[in-house]
């Protein structure tokens, strides 16, 4: 999917968003946040499977087996296509998978942002265990 050509501005601005947005499962957690912001650069709402439809962890993982993903590498797969050959390939805007398979992030430059029930966390881009272009 083709990005707008002011996607810099977007994915700040997307940032921006989502550190002043609290944590809420289904409307902003990590991969409402990484596929909203995906959204935001490309147009495409891959969220609209899921967003609204649980309401707690387990909820996700529920919901996430129904449509036929068992981790959140599957769906990543499922929605993005084939993962880069290492994460380190990343590049500004991609989806990237954390440490251990859990949570999705963005990728920033050298490192990835990501929901967490605490806030917008983070990360080294080295930590990531997967990454898709967006």
């Amino acid at each position: 999917m083709p990005l707008y050509a002011d996607w810099p501005h977007r994915l700040a601005a997307a940032i921006t968003a989502a550190r002043a947005t609290p944590f809420a499962w289904s409307l902003h957690d990590c991969p409402t946040f990484a596929f909203d912001t995906r959204r935001a650069l490309t147009g495409e709402d891959a969220a609209a499977l899921w967003r609204g439809r649980y309401r707690s962890y387990r909820g996700g993982l529920r919901l996430m087996r129904r449509l036929g993903w068992g981790s959140l590498a599957a769906m990543g797969d499922a929605l993005l296509g084939a993962p880069l050959a290492t994460p380190q390939l990343a590049q500004r805007g991609d989806i990237v998978l954390g440490p251990d398979g859990r949570g999705f992030g963005v990728c920033i430059g050298s490192a990835a942002v990501g929901m967490a029930p605490e806030g917008l966390i983070a990360l080294p881009l080295t930590t990531c265990t997967r990454a898709w272009r967006v």
